[in-house]
């Protein structure tokens, strides 16, 4: 096959990127599919182009006119005869191809091998990784930078962790609010992006009342911001939006809670007000049995002076309950293995001789997770 009769049979192709591999984890090392279209050249061509080219890759050539579909497709196919001889084989066509579909491997050495060649020699020593991949992690949960990494600071980095999913959430909001990006949020500015001309509608379509709901922003608000200046810090701003995580944020939380379910308004919650939050009846005379069970729970536990009602302290016990810390128990555990000089403090030598222990077996895994650590 010449080159043009290859640029003529291929010339509608759509082009390259690569499709990225599926979230199911199958330990079985599978060779992907091509395409997820059906093989059919009567009906199109779309299972050719996303296997030559990679499914997302071919959806650029959509855009493209015939000419500029052809010019880029030229170029395409210099790099495929590898020999340069002017004919494109079966085998370098399938070599190709399989460049093609697995085009996010090497893309991934990329991006993570200018992160580990320190030296720019065009190698990667061990020393080069394991500085690189333990060593910044290792300096992140080393807050004093006093070269030892004490069990409270393992707690601390093990909660972060482990509640990442809250400063995803913070991150992605405060673009959003820091509208003259001065690093800070002020109320001004969380209150016209979240209300804005809500507040001059007297009676709006949906319902609610946003006044109300404003003054109780307002308030949790100016219970995050610790020095009163009605400005948030990215960590105050943090307390605004999960409360739940801060424990000088929990009062408000309760206080909120119990404003939601109290609905006589008598500063307390009583059996029904407490069933009435989780399930309406709607016209049933039976309650499932789950509801029994809920109104056990009420008498049994929470009401725990038994009389008839749960007011703050009891509300507190319910929705913020004083469970076991596992963050803690896992940071006492990590030390307890690798304090090989038993001083209660671990050195990153310490850490990195039990690298095991601290990355498990699942080197996949936690290479995922390695990927993404300056998230944290």
């Amino acid at each position: 096959m010449t080159i043009q009769q290859f640029l003529v049979y291929l010339s509608l192709c759509a082009v390259c990127v690569l499709t990225k591999p599926t979230d199911k984890k199958d330990r079985v090392h599978h060779d992907p599919q091509l395409s997820d279209k059906v093989h059919d050249d009567a009906q199109n061509f779309e299972y050719d182009h996303d296997a030559f080219l990679g499914a997302d890759e071919a959806k650029t050539f959509d855009q493209l006119t015939p000419e500029e579909s052809k010019e880029r497709l030229g170029k395409i196919v210099s790099k495929i005869d590898e020999d340069k001889d002017g004919f494109v084989t079966v085998e370098e066509l399938r070599d190709w191809i399989k460049f093609a579909q697995k085009r996010w491997i090497y893309e991934d050495v990329e991006r993570q091998w200018k992160g580990h060649d320190l030296n720019e020699d065009g190698l990667i020593s061990w020393e080069e990784y394991k500085n690189a991949t333990y060593g910044y992690i290792l300096d992140k949960i080393d807050t004093d930078k006093d070269g030892f990494v004490t069990e409270g600071e393992l707690k601390a980095w093990i909660k972060k962790a482990q509640k990442k999913y809250v400063y995803d959430n913070v991150e992605r909001q405060w673009q959003e609010f820091d509208m003259n990006q001065d690093g800070l949020i002020s109320w001004d500015e969380y209150r016209n992006v979240t209300y804005g001309t809500y507040l001059d509608d007297p009676d709006p379509d949906d319902g609610f009342n946003y006044k109300q709901m404003m003054m109780r922003d307002e308030r949790r608000f100016k219970m995050a911001d610790k020095d009163g200046d009605l400005i948030a810090t990215k960590e105050e701003f943090t307390a605004f939006l999960h409360p739940e995580e801060y424990d000088y944020m929990k009062d408000i939380v309760v206080q909120e809670t119990m404003e939601d379910i109290d609905k006589n308004r008598d500063g307390v919650i009583d059996l029904e007000e407490y069933i009435g939050d989780m399930y309406s009846h709607d016209g049933d005379a039976d309650e499932p049995e789950w509801v029994k069970t809920e109104r056990e729970q009420f008498v049994e536990f929470r009401d725990k002076n038994r009389d008839g009602k749960m007011d703050k302290e009891e509300t507190k016990d319910w929705i913020l309950p004083s469970d076991y810390d596992h963050a803690e128990a896992e940071a006492r555990h990590l030390v307890y293995e690798s304090d090989q000089n038993k001083d209660g403090k671990l050195t990153k030598e310490e850490i990195v001789d039990k690298y095991d222990l601290f990355v498990g077996s699942q080197a996949t895994d936690f290479g995922e997770a390695l990927v993404r650590h300056d998230e944290f």
